[in-house]
């Protein structure tokens, strides 16, 4: 039982005077639109009181109004009232929004009393669902309307109840598909349950009250039945028996107002006249209106008034009537006035349950509640209460920085408070990685194993922390395997490695781990961690390279028809991970080349180096010719004409000699084969190296030359040879070769006498058959100047009887030319480019233009000279050839024409020339 003199009092209603008028009789209860009973009740009138208080009335009975319902979701007013003399109340259902006459329609009117008994109504009741309508007589019965109320044939009335002692009060809750009626008289409280059939009943208690002193909670309390009588008030579930209240005196009035319990009692106690009539007031004393809150246990207003005929709750305040004809308004403050008004008392006072469960009550927001929960914990903390102060700041997470309390919690024996504050701070997922730092190093000092893994090993979908923030705290802590654990959760493959090559150092799981991964992590971690696998796993680390580089699935994938192709990493990227383990370098490039022809150059480059390096260490020779094929079947297959530069220079590092000449031949260095038989010289070898490629590079029979012309040994036999074939091929000038030979001591005349002798004889036949077509060019010539002198002097006589294009008889007109050919004129007009030029004689006409316009051109061409006469074999031919072009010849500059007989003679000189 709730002591009521130790409950606080508060003053959260602001009180005012609305208006002075007449005012009596009863009222029910408020509604949208408020309906007052006044004085003229025994007129059988109903007023309405709007917002504006301009009162209006109409006439519902011809006697007197007894009880009146307004419901509160509908447009619905239930009245009872008389309208003869004697006991026969009459119930009438006023539709307000329809009228009649320009009053409310009357939809529906019944006798009220039970079974025909004469009995007076004491109370009245309608569910809001307008399917229930309960009337209470003060003969202690209890009548029950059940269909819609508003309608005579849709509803059935029958008794419910029936007593000794009079029905003070009734009312219906509901509660999802259940409906309960209580019924209170001044003895006892019962309730029905009306959802079943034969409505079961069950008394509550023995405690009743007087008219007017019962009402229905809102769900804040459970819609608890409220019967307050002199002593106590009860609350009722339709069940059971609740909590009761220790409010002394003699009850008026209760209602129940947004959570707030309001009861009218008398001043001081003054016994009624009768206990049914408990709430008619005896004398003119005062009146007491308390406002109480359950919940909170404190009274949020209290004030005297004098003689108050009802209580109204309507448009957000509450009306009080006074028989003075005065109507009082209680206006509620808002939530933040009320809790500026008692947060200073309260906090004085250290009742700060109070006042969190009072800011609860009024739905204060959650940064009003955060800033209480805050100052009640720094009180516990100041109190030295540490455990109490770190469960209200962590009811002030997400609103209060957390530095502010994580900095009172620093002190090693508060590790555990922090703890817990940490936890919640990460269960709702509001931690950041410092945070993170923190909780872990708190479970690491306090030693905490079973709530570090409750806290590491919750669902991936539960996680609330900063993985990789946790593994570097384990980490640093020697958590390794928890560390690990997480990691491999988690999915950070790059900590996971980490911890175990560098922290666990177990090399054989890391490398199983790779093999797991997909594609693109294990090809990115095998390049980051191959070179330190290679170095402690070489064989287990090579293989999974070749997987890698081939035909790669995870490890944890099961093969079968249904799986995608594997994908393939260069094996090319991966080479460096072998420094310092060339016999594993070895097998995975040979395996490389073996399974993928296709495989990244630098693969055939580093094996090439490989076997070179071997085959030049190898001391056994049967393993030296063994290892000098592998190398040679390698450059010889194809895979180095791209890198023909790069595959010389390993085997010149190396001596490798067949390589190094093979590649020679394949890039067609004709001169460096014989450059490198001549500084091993190789005689013999020379002349091969002339004889094979001296066709496509002449000059290597002359480098010959000059290389055995400056040995001094013995080499006639060569030097023949050699001279035999520059004489075949006209290689050389005969001057040029004894120049040549002239500094060798051992190559006599005799060496070059046969040659020398052949070169006369062939250079004296020449110089005959030059001689003879000299005399033949004068002969024409010679023929050429007297047709020219006969053409001048002697009439041309033309004797052609044919066309020489359509070899017909020649009819006039015709065309004739010196030249002899003759032509039809239209013959001559359809095959003639040009008037003055003879068709037949044309072409060849125009091809000696062509050489003539050709050598015009060429004669200011040095440049092109220089180039032939040095690179020609034999200049003196160039130089022959430049002379007839007329590039010689001496340029005669004619600045002034000399006047007269000598200008004439110089124009007939020049007519003759041309």
């Amino acid at each position: 039982m709730a002591a009521y003199l130790q409950w606080r009092r508060f003053v959260f209603f602001d009180r005012e005077t609305e208006k002075e008028g007449r005012a009596g009789g009863s009222t029910g209860p408020g509604s949208p639109l408020v309906c007052l009973n006044f004085a003229s009740h025994m007129e059988g009138q109903i007023w309405f009181l709007p917002r504006s208080l301009q009162l209006s009335s109409f006439q519902a009975y011809k006697l007197r109004v007894t009880h009146l319902y307004q419901l509160k979701q509908h447009s619905i007013l239930v009245s009872v009232g008389e309208d003869e003399e004697g006991i026969n109340p009459l119930v009438k259902v006023w539709n307000l929004e329809k009228r009649d006459g320009g009053n409310p329609l009357c939809t529906r009117i019944f006798s009220a009393i039970p079974g025909n008994k004469p009995t007076v109504v004491s109370c009245l009741t309608v569910h809001e669902n307008l399917n229930f309508m309960a009337i209470g007589f003060a003969d202690g019965s209890v009548v029950l309307t059940k269909g819609d109320i508003t309608r005579d044939r849709h509803s059935k009335t029958q008794i419910l109840h029936e007593g000794s002692y009079p029905v003070t009060g009734l009312a219906f809750r509901q509660s999802g598909k259940t409906t309960h009626l209580f019924v209170v008289t001044t003895e006892n409280t019962q309730s029905y349950m009306l959802s079943v059939k034969d409505y079961p009943h069950l008394e509550l208690d023995t405690h009743g009250c007087g008219l007017r002193c019962s009402s229905l909670s809102d769900p804040s309390q459970d819609l608890q039945f409220i019967v307050a009588g002199n002593e106590c008030v009860y609350l009722y579930q339709p069940d059971e028996r609740g909590p009761c209240f220790a409010f002394e005196g003699q009850k008026l009035i209760v209602h129940w107002y947004r959570g707030y319990l309001i009861i009218v009692s008398k001043d001081r106690k003054t016994s009624p006249k009768s206990e049914f009539a408990g709430n008619e007031a005896q004398n003119s004393d005062k009146q007491v209106l308390n406002i109480y809150d359950l919940c909170n246990k404190f009274i949020a207003y209290s004030s005297i008034f004098d003689d108050i005929v009802d209580v109204l709750a309507e448009w957000g305040s509450l009306y009080v009537l006074t028989r003075d004809g005065k109507i009082h308004v209680l206006q509620e403050k808002d939530t933040q006035t009320k809790l500026e008004a008692c947060k200073s008392m309260l906090f004085r006072k250290n009742l700060f349950e109070m006042a969190i469960n009072l800011a609860k009550s009024h739905h204060l927001d959650s940064d009003g509640l955060s800033e209480i929960f805050r100052q009640y914990g720094d009180h516990l903390y100041n109190k030295g209460n540490h455990d109490g102060a770190i469960q209200q700041y962590i009811r002030t997470i997400g609103k209060l920085e957390p530095s502010y309390v994580i900095r009172k919690f620093l002190d090693a024996q508060r590790i555990h408070n922090l703890t817990a504050y940490l936890q919640t701070l990460h269960l709702q997922s509001l931690a950041n990685a410092d945070h993170t730092t923190l909780l872990l190093n708190c479970y690491t000092k306090l030693k905490d194993s079973s709530k570090l893994e409750e806290f590491i090993k919750t669902s991936e979908s539960e996680v609330r922390f900063d993985v990789e923030t946790a593994i570097k705290v384990l980490r640093q802590a020697g958590y390794y395997s928890h560390a690990v654990y997480l990691a491999e959760k988690h999915a950070h493959h790059e900590w996971y490695l980490k911890i175990q090559l560098e922290d666990i150092k177990n090399y054989q799981e890391a490398l199983r781990y790779i093999g797991k991964l997909p594609f693109d992590q294990a090809e990115s971690n095998m390049k980051r961690y191959g070179k330190i696998l290679m170095h402690h796993v070489p064989n287990e680390t090579t293989e999974l390279l070749k997987i890698l580089c081939t035909d790669y699935q995870p490890s944890g994938d099961n093969e079968g028809p249904g799986m995608p192709e594997g994908k393939k990493a260069n094996s090319e990227e991966f080479i460096p991970v072998f420094a310092n383990n060339s016999r594993e370098l070895k097998a995975f490039l040979e395996h490389m080349t073996e399974v993928q022809a296709d495989s990244p150059q630098g693969v055939y480059d580093t094996l090439l180096e490989l076997r070179l390096q071997n085959w030049a260490h190898e001391q056994d020779e049967q393993i030296k010719e063994k290892l000098h094929n592998e190398a040679l079947t390698l450059l010889k297959s194809g895979r180095f004409k791209t890198v023909f530069d790069k595959a010389l220079v390993l085997c010149q590092m190396h001596n490798f000699k067949d390589g190094v000449l093979y590649l020679y031949e394949q890039g067609k260095l004709f001169q460096q084969i014989m450059h490198y038989h001549m500084q091993n010289e190789q005689y013999k070898k020379v002349i091969e190296v002339c004889e094979l490629y001296g066709d496509q590079e002449a000059c290597l029979w002359e480098q010959a030359l000059g290389y055995f012309a400056r040995k001094e040994e013995d080499c006639k036999e060569y030097i023949a040879a050699v001279l035999k074939h520059i004489e075949n091929k006209n290689l050389m000038p005969p001057l040029l070769v004894v120049q040549t030979l002239a500094h060798n001591s051992t190559a006599t005349l005799s060496v070059i006498k046969d040659y020398l002798v052949n070169k006369l004889q062939k250079q004296s036949r020449q110089i005959e058959q030059d001689e003879q077509r000299i005399q033949k060019y004068r002969e024409e010539t010679t023929r050429i100047r007297q047709e020219i002198e006969e053409l001048k002097a002697s009439p041309k006589i033309f004797q052609k009887t044919k066309c020489s294009i359509c070899t017909s008889a020649l009819e006039l007109p015709s065309v004739h030319f010196l030249c002899g050919h003759s032509f039809h004129q239209h013959c001559f007009e359809s095959y003639s480019e040009s008037d003055s030029e003879c068709p037949t004689c044309m072409p060849e006409n125009r091809k000696v233009m062509d050489m003539i316009r050709a050598q015009e051109q060429k004669r200011d061409l040095h440049d092109q000279f220089q180039h032939q006469l040095k690179c020609s074999n034999d200049g003196f031919s160039v130089v022959a050839d430049y002379f007839g072009r007329g590039v010689f010849n001496k340029l005669t500059l004619i600045t002034d024409l000399p006047s007269g007989k000598a200008a004439a003679t110089i124009e007939a000189g020049l007519q003759r020339e041309l």
